[in-house]
């Protein structure tokens, strides 16, 4: 259960607000998207459906090493539970801001580190403690035509030992990205 009394939450309720207003502004290329992940990991899938703010492009490397960006994404997860663990399903909603290094006009990796919420503590016979967790993520990809762009991610979802047991969630995902 989320705790709005909490002062730290509120601190980074209030930090992710504001990151998401900073991405909002214009863009160098001004592209946002809405995107699909879909993922596995031990005993459990996952489905995100994201919304991708413009990028805004923090440093243009000299010759052809290409340029590093920084898009918000805004995203809505269900995760469910293989066979009779219990509880069998949850929703996830998250903020992540991911910086990605464009080495060419089509091939990046990505990482990011932000926040995100559960809407329990227990999921798949797993007592994961805290609501709020932080989803780290690492990822490589590349851009099919201007507006598809496709990736692969490993995803750790974690309270960062806030309160314990603290198992950690790990996800392999495959992920599509329409660019408007």
């Amino acid at each position: 259960m989320l705790n709005f009394k909490n002062n730290n939450f509120r601190t980074v309720l209030a930090a992710v607000s504001l990151a998401g207003l900073a991405f909002s502004a214009q863009a160098h290329e001004p592209q946002g998207g809405i995107g699909l992940h879909y993922g596995v990991g031990d005993h459990y899938s996952r489905t995100e459906l994201v919304y991708e703010t413009p990028s805004i492009e923090l440093y243009r490397f000299d010759s052809n090493w290409g340029h590093i960006d920084l898009n918000g994404e805004f995203g809505a997860a269900y995760w469910k539970a293989n066979g009779s663990r219990s509880p069998s399903n949850v929703w996830q909603f998250n903020a992540i801001p991911m910086f990605r290094w464009w080495m060419g006009e089509r091939f990046y990796v990505e990482a990011g580190i932000g926040a995100t919420a559960f809407t329990r503590t227990r999921f798949a016979d797993e007592n994961i403690s805290t609501a709020f967790q932080f989803g780290d993520h690492i990822g490589l990809g590349f851009l099919a035509t201007p507006n598809n762009r496709f990736g692969l991610r490993y995803s750790h979802y974690s309270n960062a030992g806030i309160k314990r047991p603290n198992p950690g969630l790990d996800v392999v995902q495959l992920t599509y990205t329409y660019q408007f």
